[in-house]
């Protein structure tokens, strides 16, 4: 008897997170104080856009979801400013107008999140990857050193967080996408990680929230 495709999608669904922690990256928020003191604003919170509710995530509806497009944002952010919906596992750059860019992302897996406010401080285009030593304890079978490229998990564009080691970056799993699998670090395709590094600049304000701040609490 030949398998359903809902079976088939749930098998290549594994493969795909088995793959994504794999490569996963970042730290643990327990890791040597990385986190900023300053979290975000209750404003930021309160102002991120309710999700559609697409009900199943398969196919067609979780392309949907997480493909790049313009949505309504009432917040009193700035233009230019990046908020990370962590629970959601949205990015949304803040146009002005009360309109925002809003990207689907990869975010840290369960242990691994983290919230605050950072800035920009580097960016590169086919990153070289220097996995962290927090990284090699956890998973010493990892190269020490990986030469950007297409095969490099870091994908097409990185921008550092920071004096964290955590980055923004592209992946070359798009798959991964709208999953909690890395170690910290905030994960997008190549092609919206190139859109997002074109339209941000050096010193961007970029606001992560907490896991907590659900969508239910958001109004």
């Amino acid at each position: 008897m030949l398998p359903s495709d809902n079976l088939i999608r749930t098998v290549r669904n594994l493969a795909a997170a088995a793959l994504a922690l794999g490569v996963a990256f970042g730290a643990s928020t327990a890791e040597a104080g990385l986190i900023a003191p300053l979290g975000p604003s209750p404003a930021a919170i309160q102002a991120i856009p309710q999700p559609e509710d697409f009900g199943n995530d398969d196919g067609a509806d979780a392309r949907s979801r997480f493909r790049r497009q313009i949505v309504d944002y009432r917040g009193v952010e700035t233009a230019g400013t990046v908020i990370i919906d962590t629970p959601n596992t949205y990015l949304y750059l803040v146009l002005g107008g009360g309109k925002a860019m809003r990207y689907g992302i990869g975010v840290g897996r369960e242990g691994f999140t983290w919230s605050g406010t950072q800035t920009i401080t580097k960016k590169a285009e086919w990153p070289d990857w220097n996995p962290p030593a927090e990284m090699i304890a956890r998973q010493p079978y990892l190269p020490r050193f990986m030469a950007g490229g297409p095969g490099n998990p870091l994908g097409a564009r990185a921008m550092y967080l920071g004096g964290t080691i955590y980055r923004i970056h592209g992946t070359n799993n798009p798959d991964s996408i709208g999953t909690r699998v890395s170690s910290g670090c905030i994960r997008l395709t190549n092609s919206d990680v190139e859109d997002l590094y074109a339209r941000v600049s050096l010193g961007t304000k970029v606001i992560v929230l907490p896991m907590q701040h659900r969508a239910e609490a958001v109004r």
